[in-house]
């Protein structure tokens, strides 16, 4: 292992004393901001690299399952509900990952001094999500989909689809039947 993810590691081991669990052989890159300590649940095996911003708002969690890799400079952000990263995911650097989304109704007001409204977000079992991806509030992704670079994801997607574009859009299915990936 190289020497400065024994650095990770004993941070990692600091973050036990405030974060609500961080796993056994986890690690944390030196983190850009992490609020919300006590709501952010990190399992086993989990390797987060430098600049995360991670931040449970009010009553949000963030559930980071076992075996995750989350790439540098990566942005997670829970308000009010759940957002679930689930087990061998893997996002890659300067993807944005959020449950809620804002307000901007009234014109009298700053869309900051508007309510943020929370939509029920899950990142699927042995995702990818690409390079610049952003999943927005809403989003449902199933089991091993694949986020491509710089897409903007929302909505419901099932298990074993290929998203890209903005708006994100399935391009590919896995076919389990001839176990090949067909473009739709």
């Amino acid at each position: 292992m190289h020497p400065i993810k024994y650095l990770w590691g004993i941070r990692a081991y600091l973050y036990k004393l405030i974060l609500g669990k961080i796993g056994n052989m986890s690690y944390i890159g030196k983190p850009i901001y992490i609020g919300g300590c006590k709501n952010i649940y990190i399992g086993n095996r989990v390797r987060i690299f430098p600049g995360i911003r991670i931040e449970a708002i009010g009553k949000g969690t963030i559930k980071i399952e076992d075996n995750c890799a989350i790439e540098q400079n990566v942005h997670i952000t829970s308000g009010f509900d759940e957002l679930k990263i689930n087990k061998n995911t893997t996002i890659a650097a300067y993807a944005f990952i959020t449950n809620i989304d804002h307000e901007y109704s009234d014109i009298s007001k700053s869309v900051l001094e508007q309510p943020l409204i929370p939509k029920k977000t899950v990142i699927g079992e042995g995702c990818f999500i690409g390079y610049g991806a952003s999943i927005q509030a809403g989003t449902i992704l199933g089991k091993h989909c694949v986020v491509g670079t710089g897409a903007v994801v929302k909505g419901e997607f099932p298990d074993y689809s290929v998203i890209v574009g903005v708006p994100g859009k399935i391009v590919k299915k896995y076919d389990v039947l001839t176990k090949k990936w067909k473009k739709l």
